[in-house]
């Protein structure tokens, strides 16, 4: 079942991102998982505009792949940079449909 990692960023100090740009994406890819989308345009079409100046979307094969991600000593350092100069909020959800109506989702 794959999983999806919603990492809605407000950087507080863009120190960390060149490096973290440039080597988290090889990280992502050792543990079976890619980038669906990391993007700066970010539109509020409803709700309380946030302030988030990155949001990334990851997708993995499976949770057991994310978190060997999550957890990997050669992450430390860039999630350590990470949550130093930025709030970060990061949401896992997984690829079911909790009403169970869409045909091509597996119910939740």
């Amino acid at each position: 079942m794959s999983v999806f990692l919603i990492a809605d960023i407000k950087i507080t100090d863009d120190g960390w991102v060149p490096e973290y740009a440039a080597n988290v994406h090889n990280l992502v890819e050792k543990h079976g998982g890619k980038y669906l989308s990391r993007s700066g345009n970010i539109e509020t079409l409803e709700g309380e505009e946030k302030g988030s100046t990155l949001i990334a979307i990851l997708e993995f094969p499976t949770r057991e792949a994310l978190d060997s991600f999550a957890t990997d000593p050669d992450y430390a350092p860039y999630s350590e940079a990470r949550q130093s100069g930025s709030v970060s909020n990061f949401h896992v959800i997984d690829d079911t449909d909790i009403a169970g109506a869409i045909p091509y989702l597996k119910a939740g």
